[in-house]
């Protein structure tokens, strides 16, 4: 267990006093690395919260610049980041909130040349991207690794959460077992189908809970299940998925 530094205890106070963290689970927080890809509206909040629980190295996957749209939902950002790498000014934000972090960019599109060069440095990945392609690299590196993936998709009022880990034995689904690669990319971007800001902030909260759940090996894993937040209704629904026999990833 790491010793904590008086800043440290005082920092995580409100963590170790948790029941299920203390000391120990905290220890673990600080020594997880996680890498997240996508720092907009999903990996806003996810990396903040991922920062301030005391994540010890955060990498982030991004290509993109901060916009002025991006300000409705991508809350790590700023005015007066607008034109900046969203990489840059997501480092910058979480530098000032939590310095205990070790924060890794990858200024990259993920494709399968780069993907798991990228990935294998991390015990856990979180997809917040808001493309099929990406999301399907993802997947198909995260099988190969063995690293769990927790994965979130937004969309208007509504949210969904995943956790990905089809290594196991058992009745375990990846991402290709739910969905076809013949999707349109185009139906599920925020540009095209609009959403909630708020909305991002509940997924990319519940995918930071998930992932420190997942490094404190607490509670129990939707790892065979679909969380649907549908906010209209004020309604979560938790689905049971099964692993398809033909899929080309884990089958």
């Amino acid at each position: 267990m790491i010793d904590f530094t008086e800043s440290q205890l005082e920092r995580y106070s409100r963590n170790i006093i948790v029941r299920e963290i203390g000391g120990k689970g905290q220890s673990a927080l600080l020594k997880a690395k996680i890498l997240v890809i996508g720092a907009g509206g999903l990996g806003s909040p996810l990396l903040m919260y991922l920062a301030a629980a005391g994540i010890g190295t955060i990498g982030i996957v991004d290509d993109d610049v901060v916009e002025l749209s991006n300000l409705q939902r991508q809350i790590i950002h700023a005015t007066p980041s607008i034109g900046m790498p969203k990489i840059d000014s997501a480092r910058d934000r979480l530098g000032q909130l939590n310095p205990d972090c070790s924060i890794i960019t990858y200024n990259n599109n993920l494709t399968l040349e780069n993907a798991s060069n990228i990935m294998k440095n991390y015990d856990i990945i979180a997809d917040g991207c808001d493309n099929a392609t990406t999301r399907f690299v993802v997947n198909d590196i995260a099988y190969q690794l063995k690293k769990p993936l927790v994965s979130a998709a937004i969309r208007g009022f509504e949210g969904q959460l995943y956790c990905f880990k089809p290594y196991l034995e058992g009745d375990y689904p990846c991402y290709r077992c739910l969905y076809s690669e013949n999707v349109k990319e185009t139906d599920a971007t925020c540009s095209r189908s609009g959403v909630l800001g708020s909305i991002a902030g509940v997924m990319g909260s519940l995918q930071a809970t998930e992932i420190i759940k997942e490094i404190l090996e607490v509670g129990e894993s939707i790892a065979q299940s679909m969380i649907i937040y549908q906010s209209l209704t004020s309604n979560f629904r938790n689905v049971t998925l099964h692993r398809d026999p033909k899929c080309p990833t884990c089958s």
